[in-house]
């Protein structure tokens, strides 16, 4: 298959050398000339445009976004004009689901197909083998069964529902994550502040080794402290967020669903802004070590 690919981040640049690795062709567009040069030395054609993109991608094609959601309606724009009626957008980043269902509708109404799909897994994923969840028009995903195989670790795709439910599905995986890693980021604080002086590498190791919490969460948090040391001296205690889980609180606010452990999470980040902790330095060592986020402190 042919992709014409449209985004060179951490996660796009790792989904097209696995692309590449499974035989397809890619055509791919960044605005950045160095992520464009690192594509090509993968093996990846690259172009200076999305003109040139569609321009050199056979009809009908396959588009492949992987931008972050506050440009998708600008690349989108830019490429109303080159589309053609058969061409399939997949929408690969986290964008707001409703958004989605704006865009796959209007879309659709022009002859245009549109799958969103929502890629868990970091760049590591992107690259070995990813979670897809994907949402769109079933006879359009059932065409794309096999590059969604192929992208996946096994057993790592499938189809959620109509348009926006793959993001819909992505978006609320993430709120679960930002209460997975407030807990993991509580109960390490706990235990450094014991009088017990546990070595907390051991402790992670140990979690991650046969226990009910055992997952890629803690191995991430050992592989933090391994490292940049138990102290994480190095790492900024002001945990980011990215936007999912304050959309899956709003959410459930609308649907009338109680999601505690979800908010108190995004609040704590929100706190961790203003109050440097801990529990941000460890939420931060996290994100790092599976998203490839900025960690550090400022020198």
């Amino acid at each position: 298959m042919h992709i014409a690919y449209i985004g060179l981040g951490k996660m796009g640049r790792n989904m097209v050398e696995r692309l590449l690795s499974k035989g397809h062709a890619v055509t791919a567009y960044d605005p950045s000339e160095d992520a464009r040069a690192e594509a090509s030395a993968l093996g990846a054609k690259t172009v200076a445009s999305l003109a040139a993109l569609m321009s050199e991608s056979p009809s009908p094609r396959t588009v492949w976004l992987m931008v972050p959601h506050q440009v998708v309606d600008n690349v989108l724009a830019d490429l109303a004009p080159h589309l053609t009626e058969g061409d399939t957008i997949i929408e690969g980043g986290n964008s707001p689901f409703k958004e989605t269902v704006r865009r796959a509708q209007a879309h659709n109404d022009s002859g245009i197909r549109f799958l969103d799909a929502g890629v868990s897994g970091g760049p590591g994923g992107a690259k070995d083998g990813a979670c897809i969840m994907v949402g769109g028009d079933k006879t359009v995903f059932d065409e794309y069964k096999q590059l969604f195989k192929e992208l996946s670790v096994e057993g790592g795709y499938a189809y959620m529902g109509k348009s926006g439910a793959g993001h819909f599905v992505k978006m609320v995986h993430n709120g679960i994550e930002y209460g997975m890693m407030q807990a993991l980021a509580e109960g390490f604080d706990i235990m450094r502040q014991s009088d017990f002086d546990l070595n907390l590498v051991d402790v992670a190791r140990l979690y991650n080794h046969g226990s009910v919490i055992e997952s890629k969460l803690v191995g991430w948090l050992h592989s933090g402290f391994v490292q940049y040391g138990q102290d994480l001296d190095a790492i900024t205690g002001s945990a980011s967020a990215s936007g999912e889980g304050l959309w899956t609180v709003e959410t459930a606010r609308e649907m009338g669903i109680v999601v505690n452990v979800i908010e108190d999470s995004l609040k704590a980040r929100e706190k961790s802004q203003k109050t440097p902790s801990y529990q941000g330095q460890l939420i931060s060592v996290m994100r790092n070590q599976f998203g490839g986020h900025a960690a550090q402190k400022d020198a």
